[in-house]
């Protein structure tokens, strides 16, 4: 079969997924449930959805939301843009959108800049809520 001329949305969502090792919603739950720190690394569940999305449908407490257009450049320690959001590269990074597409580009790029256990959460929010697992209103200071 010959090479297509282009890359689709689909190839590039393939390639992203390849390298994730993707978070379950009941495995993501247990994990902020443990603690999940391990000493050297920490979990950090990253909602890089817009505003109105994340009023409509809630958010998983203890997330952090930092928006998908800035993403990278807040969590790259070297990016001169961090302003106290920058992970360690050795942090388990899980990134929620929607639907769990977004996510894994975004995790997938934050593995390029050299952050080992970005992954995300399979499914999103709402394979998050539809195991019945719960959310919260966003924090009212969340402008963004």
């Amino acid at each position: 079969m010959p090479e297509p001329r282009r890359k689709t949305i689909h190839h590039l969502l393939d390639e992203a997924r390849s390298g994730l090792e993707r978070v379950a919603p009941a495995e993501l739950a247990e994990l902020m449930g443990s603690g999940s720190g391990d000493g050297e690394s920490q979990l950090r569940v990253i909602d890089i959805r817009p505003r109105d999305d994340r009023e409509r449908t809630g958010v998983i407490e203890g997330s952090e939301h930092i928006g998908q257009l800035v993403l990278e450049w807040r969590l790259d320690p070297d990016s001169g843009a961090s302003e106290g959001t920058a992970a360690g590269l050795d942090d388990h990074l899980v990134i929620v959108c929607n639907q769990g597409y977004s996510s894994s580009l975004a995790a997938a790029q934050l593995q390029q800049l050299g952050f080992a256990r970005a992954t995300d959460l399979d499914g999103g929010i709402e394979g998050w809520k539809e195991h019945g697992l719960p959310v919260v209103p966003p924090p009212k200071a969340a402008n963004s």
